[in-house]
């Protein structure tokens, strides 16, 4: 039986879907603007970064004074996780050496989702790189919009944009904190709750964007405290 083209397929059409989570680029580009980088300066990082938390994230630490390498750490340790997703990927997709930077630029939460939803390994491949190219391509454009208008508007901060980045950072997040679980643990709750009383903690006494990375040192002391459960084997 011969297959059909991949807008055809449902890994096609769902990446197509997922593309238009991009969309809330604009709400990026604005930020960037008005944490006091240029348009140039905010689209350089949203093309190379291609990471919404990330960006967001560095915006944020450089708006408020923070120091460049405290918003670039913040930035590097929120984009860790696409490195856990590429390993996973790369037995899935098995990308030829052509296609591995541009396989290793585009992962991230949404193209490995529909990548690792699929039944094969071509709609993996279809719906990893359909997801990947239409989310770089709609928040890019919608990055450099939202830095042109923020340009024109003066504070985003003043039309709400700043609340529905956090807003729509929260959403990405939040079936990872009480979606089910295959074992019923805990373990993204209690470091959510650890690293936001970690960040509280170091505010008042360490420069803008650090508390950001003690915060993360939640992670750490979670993923030491959860052990398997007794007599659970290693598989």
């Amino acid at each position: 039986m011969t297959e059909g083209p991949w807008w055809r397929t449902p890994a096609g059409r769902e990446g197509l879907a997922v593309g238009l989570v991009g969309l809330y680029g604009v709400s990026a580009g604005a930020l960037g603007v008005a944490a006091g980088l240029s348009v140039a300066q905010t689209m350089l990082t949203s093309l190379l970064l291609f990471s919404g938390g990330s960006q967001f994230a560095f915006y944020g630490v450089i708006g408020t004074g923070g120091n460049p390498l405290a918003a670039v750490a913040t930035a590097s340790l929120l984009g860790l996780r696409n490195g856990f997703y590429g390993l996973q990927l790369s037995r899935v997709l098995a990308p030829s050496g052509r296609l591995r930077p541009v396989t290793a630029h585009l992962t991230i939460d949404e193209s490995t989702a529909v990548a690792l939803a699929q039944e094969t390994r071509r709609g993996s491949r279809i719906g990893f790189y359909v997801t990947g190219v239409a989310l770089f391509v709609v928040w890019n454009t919608t990055t450099l919009l939202g830095a042109l208008a923020g340009t024109a508007m003066g504070d985003p901060r003043a039309y709400g944009l700043d609340a529905a980045a956090a807003a729509a950072f929260v959403a990405l997040v939040w079936p990872r904190l009480f979606g089910p679980g295959e074992d019923g643990r805990t373990g993204p709750v209690a470091t959510a709750a650890l690293a936001m009383l970690l960040t509280l903690m170091a505010a008042p006494f360490t420069p803008t964007g650090v508390e950001v990375l003690v915060g993360a040192t939640a992670a750490l002391v979670v993923g030491l405290r959860v052990r398997r459960a007794p007599g659970e084997e290693v598989r």
